[in-house]
Parts: structure tokens; sequence; C-alpha cells
């Protein structure tokens, strides 16, 4: 099939680009640096600088739309709260658009979203059916899926990738955890829940998805068994030999992160109910194993 990719340049786009061509599939990605695509996501994958090349008798069977600003990279702002919701809300209104003018409507598109939808919510175990959050990233997360469903309308079958922490060795979580001199870092009283799954669990799953037409809707893509902070920490500590713990007071990160320290400061317990009721078998349930693939074994 032929697969468009929005944020095909990212973590998690550069792998699931070489496994769907592994797998036999044309791969197009959207960015706005067209250059960069062949050398991030291989020579194999065609770019589109522009939703504007997508002419209504251009034919995509699949559409992933994974594109959107680093969440937490720059401070809450005004004006980067806006950046956050047009690189998500308004670029995926974009992309229904273009769906709906196609002469040939795709099949399903994947639509990106995060477990931030559910907001903070202590030690309530969460799954699809869990209601939405109230702070900004779930009001954002909402927006997104909202502006994702309505593709629905016109005959595509839609999910909604409720996306976890992704563990890589590539970069993301890890890296940002593994601060430099050998130190691990725990945050406030550790307590937070920390809904995580390893890169290789996400791309089967994205790949089960594509061809499993009995699913759609909200998607949990995180592992079955979530842990609190201490414990991430700690089974980061024992994986990585001679790494030091340091905690993070929660009122440093507020003081030194504003509005956005509540992505560390808070959690959410999801659960891959949809998944789990689908009997899809994670390669890496537990965070001990997924970590030790990625921070032992060499890949």
């Amino acid at each position: 099939m032929h697969i468009l990719i929005t944020g095909g340049t990212g973590l998690i786009g550069q792998q699931l680009c070489r496994v769907l061509h592994e797998q036999g599939h044309q791969i197009t990605v959207l960015s706005r640096f067209p250059v960069s695509v062949r050398t991030k996501c291989g020579s194999f994958v065609e770019s589109m600088a522009s939703l504007d090349e997508w002419l209504p008798d251009r034919i995509f069977e699949v559409v992933i739309n994974l594109a959107g600003e680093p969440i937490a990279d720059k401070f809450w702002t005004t004006k980067q709260k806006q950046r956050l919701w047009d690189s998500r809300v308004t670029l995926t209104e974009k992309l229904v658009k273009k769906i709906r003018g196609a002469h040939v409507k795709p099949l399903v598109m994947l639509s990106g979203s995060a477990i931030g939808y559910y907001g903070n919510r202590g030690d309530e175990k969460l799954n699809e059916t869990s209601s939405v959050g109230h702070d900004f990233a779930a009001k954002l997360c909402a927006a997104w899926e909202k502006a994702a469903i309505a593709a629905e309308q016109v005959g595509v079958r839609v999910c909604l990738l409720r996306t976890g922490l992704v563990l890589s060795n590539q970069g993301g979580i890890l890296s940002k955890m593994r601060l430099p001199l050998g130190i691990g870092t725990r945050v406030g009283d550790g307590a937070q829940w920390m809904s995580w799954i390893h890169i290789d669990d996400y791309v089967q799953l994205v790949s089960r998805l594509i061809i499993d037409n009995s699913k759609s809707g909200a998607v949990n893509m995180t592992a079955p068994h979530p842990v609190t902070n201490n414990v991430f920490t700690q089974t980061l500590v024992n994986a990585q030999k001679g790494l030091l713990t340091l905690t993070v007071p929660s009122l440093l990160l507020k003081m030194l992160l504003g509005e956005r320290a509540e992505l560390l400061t808070g959690g959410q317990r999801v659960l891959p109910q949809k998944m789990l009721g689908a009997s899809y078998s994670f390669l890496y349930p537990e965070l001990s194993g997924a970590l030790n693939d990625l921070l032992i074994v060499n890949k």
C-alpha cells in the first residue's frame, strides 16, 4: 500500500518508515524540510513538502498523522501554545480536508494523540473509555482527536493513537532521564505514574492497526504494566550499571519549566485495554525487559 506519514522524520516516524518499507509498503513523508527526508528515513522514501502536493487524483491507502511541535521543549507562552495547537489540530484539519477532496479515499487514518488526554489522574486506572482531563495538554489532545475523527464522515476508518512514553535507544525520554555524568533523575516524590512503550511494540501496533479493520477510535499505545516514577528510575539504574540517582524537587521544576512542569510532576496509569482485548502479545510487557533490550544489548 502507499502510505503517507506526517511527522515521519521524528523518532517514531523514522522507525516506522524502515519497518513499513520492509513489509513492502510505499512510503511518502510530509516534511517542511523535504531534502532531509531520505537522509533520516531512508533512500526509499519519497518526500512531500506541502499538503498542496496532494492532488485529488493522488492515492494514499493509509495516512499516519504523527506531526506535532515538541510539547515540552519550550515555555508554554500564549504564542507557543498556538504553535502547539497549529502543528497538531490545524494541520490535522487540513489533512482531513485533503482526504475529503481525494477521488479515492484512504482506507484508514492513524492519527497521533497522547495519554495526556486523560490529564493528571493519580492512581486511577485508565482505559480508552476514561474521560478527558482538564489541563492544557488534555484539551489539546481532545481537539486533536476531534479534528481527526471527522474523517469518519467520508468513510475512512480512524484510529486515535494515545501514545505513552516511547522508549528508544535513539533518543526520547531515556536520553532525558539519563543526565550527563551518569545521573538518573527522579521527579518529586516519584509517586506519579509513567505509562511507557518500547518503540518496537509501538511500530508493531501501528502495523497491526493498519490491517485490522475491527479497530477504530481511541487506542492506548502503552505497555500493559505502567510503573511509578520511583520504580522507573530504580529499574533504569539497575539496567544502566553505574548510574546514580538525583531527585529533582517538584517546586524547582515548576520554577524552571512553568506550566509544562505538569508533564513531569503529574502522570497517568494507562492500560492498553483495546489491544489486550485483541490478543496482541507485547514484545516487551515489563519495563525491565524493555530497558535491558535498549540499554544493554547493542542493537
